[in-house]
């Protein structure tokens, strides 16, 4: 069966669901060059050229999973990028010089893991970094030097630290380390010194909505989104000598997402809390008419994501909802911007959806937001709909182009998207509200949200369907279980189905954060029925709607062994399902083939379930 009501002419998913043209352009430190990822024979890359210049080439030579994370060195001299195997996590860590085209791999370790602390326009030649070559389980501190690939320890982790902060001396004086009741404490130590104090708790309750942000200029002070004593995280200064908090950037409802932050003078310039929309406050009165004059650049919602070192040239990345992202560079000397490229430009030959914000009142009365995209041009009633559930959880959905949502609407269906209690974003009390409630308040809002949209004459009660990735493949498990009758049929993308396996098989790296998990979700030493009550797995003999299962095999977060047990209670019990194991990815599909392969499948498994249209 199919829907007739949309006429818009389908999208190929290679548009949607394929590499973007260009991306992720960044200005280079001296300002004379940019470097944006783009695709080598279908696998993407970083390239470089002159600014206003026609001279792009290729500076890497990934042929396998492309890159998705780089950066300029403040040498001007390297690019730097992130690279795991097959979708492990084990990420390292390889420097191109631009001068001998020359790529090194400058942390050449098996099973361990590299990650970025910081990097400094002071001190060109250092990266901060972070591995866990010691102990699988802890990252230590070291600074590593480009020109040499020496790598020095300057902070061994004790056995606590889940994060570390550096100053604008480019010395490692903070640390964020966990507690075993599931809060955090930030120690600071004085530069060169071996003694650490504590300067902030955070309990349980504020530990999702607070932590650091950076030391301030002089180091006397750090920036902190802080949740104690109120409901959202605000922006707070603490002075480290005193104690004393000030207040810079607050709201009752949500929370801090992104602070603006100078790369010199390491001065908070501007503060954006999402709402419905991201806005932002600017609290440097030296940036207040560039913001105004971006706004006027492009419908959408906008961050500086590059700038060079003499602070005069931007780059500057916007999302909308009805198309990809867009680039501009914007001129700060004379307050103009001009278009650089479209991620994806393909897509402006289509008529793409809007995304409108919703909210509802839980059963238990919580305000509820989210956002519903619906087909342009159909009638927009008693639609099929798809539930589609952000992961995490501990994060949430937002404003703007969504390819997933796009390609919902295209193809004929209403689509929600819900940031259910437990989100991240709303401040703490919500958050909260979603300790332990996996599969339970947390679902509830869920299938109080189809409701809603049923109730309003959005949703075809008879042809909902639940669909998400980690947290959101759990839910959509649990939809299947828990609440059959409510839904036509189900697509689990990595998601959990046992909570118990999940919790005692996270990456050793998350050990220290090990206990945020079990007061959020669940202990299995002590929980083990709650845990077991709130686990599809043990509920399979409930499934009667088709499902579609789709797992990466070298996944760290969720293993593989997630699905394969709840696919093999299925096939024991003759339960229908499509299950789709890549051999070659982890959490989330890295590879476009693979990407478009899932796609094309949950495609055709929607179309027979829903009625939904389906490209050929």
């Amino acid at each position: 069966m199919t829907d007739s009501r949309v006429s818009a002419p389908l999208i190929p998913r290679e548009i949607l669901f394929g590499n973007p043209e260009r991306t992720q352009p960044r200005i280079s430190p001296d300002g004379k060059r940019l470097a944006y990822i783009a695709p080598v024979n279908g696998v993407l890359n970083v390239w470089v050229g002159s600014v206003g210049g026609d001279d792009f080439s290729p500076v890497t030579e990934d042929q396998d999973r492309g890159i998705r994370l780089y950066f300029w060195a403040e040498d001007d001299r390297h690019i730097v990028y992130l690279q795991d195997a097959g979708g492990d996590e084990n990420w390292r860590l390889y420097a191109v010089d631009l001068e001998s085209s020359g790529t090194r791999d400058l942390t050449p370790f098996d099973d361990v893991q590299a990650q970025i602390i910081d990097k400094s326009r002071h001190f060109p030649d250092e990266i901060l970094v972070s591995l866990n070559r010691r102990d699988a389980r802890l990252h230590d501190a070291y600074k590593l030097r480009l020109s040499t690939g020496e790598l020095e320890l300057v902070a061994e982790n004790p056995g606590n630290v889940a994060g570390w902060v550096a100053d604008a001396d480019f010395e490692v004086r903070g640390a964020v380390t966990a507690r075993p009741d599931g809060g955090l404490d930030l120690l600071v130590r004085e530069t060169g010194s071996e003694s650490w104090d504590t300067a902030v708790s955070w309990g349980p309750e504020d530990g999702l909505s607070s932590g650091p942000v950076g030391f301030t200029q002089d180091g006397r002070k750090m920036y902190l989104r802080d949740s104690r004593d109120v409901n959202a995280g605000r922006l707070v200064t603490l002075d480290l000598a005193t104690g004393e908090v000030e207040t810079l950037v607050k709201d009752s409802r949500y929370d801090v997402a992104d602070v603006m932050i100078h790369p010199d003078t390491h001065e908070a310039q501007a503060v954006a809390v999402e709402r419905a929309r991201a806005e932002w406050t600017v609290l440097d009165e030296g940036i207040r008419e560039d913001f105004e004059a971006i706004r006027g650049l492009a419908r959408g919602d906008f961050a500086v994501s590059s700038r060079d070192r003499a602070d005069e040239n931007w780059i500057v990345a916007f999302t909308a909802d009805d198309g990809g992202a867009s680039y501009y560079a914007y001129d700060r000397l004379n307050r103009k911007g001009e278009h650089l490229f479209d991620a994806r430009p393909d897509l402006a030959e289509y008529d793409l959806a809007l995304m409108q914000p919703i909210s509802f009142t839980s059963r238990d009365g919580l305000l509820i937001e989210g956002y519903l995209t619906l087909p342009p041009g159909s009638d927009r009633e008693n639609l099929p709909m798809i539930l589609n559930v952000h992961g995490g959880p501990w994060a949430r959905d937002g404003w703007g182009y969504d390819p997933e949502a796009q390609w919902f609407a295209n193809r004929g269906y209403a689509c929600l998207q819900v940031n259910f209690r437990g989100s991240t974003g709303y401040g703490k009390e919500f958050l909260n509200a979603g300790n332990k409630e996996w599969g339970a308040k947390m679902h509830d809002d869920l299938v109080d949200a189809v409701r809603w949209a049923v109730d309003e004459g959005v949703a075809d009660p008879e042809r909902v369907a639940i669909f998400g990735g980690s947290y959101g493949g759990y839910a959509a498990l649990a939809g299947a279980t828990f609440t059959p009758d409510l839904f036509r049929c189900a697509v689990d993308i990595v998601g959990p189905s046992n909570l118990i396996t999940l919790i005692e098989s996270i990456p050793p790296y998350w050990e220290p954060l090990k206990a945020i998990f079990t007061r959020r979700v669940g202990d299995p030493e002590t929980e083990e029925e709650l845990l077991k009550s709130r686990s599809p797995l043990f509920s399979v003999d409930r499934i009667g709607i088709p499902m579609l299962i789709a797992q990466g095999a070298n996944d760290p977060r969720v293993k593989q062994a997630e699905s394969e047990q709840i696919v093999a209670a299925m096939q024991e019990k003759g339960i229908a399902h499509e299950y789709m194991l890549f051999e070659d990815e982890g959490h989330g599909f890295a590879r476009p083939e693979n990407r478009l392969k899932f796609y094309a499948a949950a495609e055709e498994f929607l179309a027979e379930h829903l009625g939904g249209r389906a490209e050929e």
